[in-house]
């Protein structure tokens, strides 16, 4: 009788200690103190799309931004800005900034003038 390898040996790991709680199974560091991911910028080709959405949203519009080529906390900040121009709310999910309401023209411009590669996306 044959035995199969262990899958158990790739995921071994420490991933969460009552230490330092949650662990980053990349860097091993405490996931407040990842160091991975901060200075990750997501693979693309650096344009920054702008798109209107309504699908799944409840007839609400929201504008996302995405593809903008950043690490976390700049996005995060990013983000922030662009929502104190619009004047609204949002939230920043998976990468991709999400502005309420039509603000598609307005962020476009806003882009361009911080150096951002940016076009419309969608119809």
């Amino acid at each position: 009788m044959v035995k199969k390898a262990s899958s158990f040996a790739a995921l071994s790991g420490l991933v969460y200690s009552t230490d330092g709680g949650r662990h980053c199974p990349d860097c091993g560091q405490p996931v407040d103190a990842c160091i991975c991911k901060q200075n990750l910028i997501p693979a693309g080709d650096g344009i920054a799309r702008v798109r209107r959405e309504t699908k799944g949203r409840g007839g609400k519009t929201v504008t996302t931004v995405s593809g903008v080529p950043l690490a976390e906390e700049p996005l995060k900040e990013l983000a922030s800005v662009l929502k104190k121009r619009c004047g609204t709310g949002g939230a920043l999910k998976d990468g991709i900034i999400e502005i309420q309401g039509d603000h598609v023209e307005l962020l476009l411009g806003e882009l361009l003038k911080r150096g951002f590669k940016a076009k419309k996306s969608g119809g």
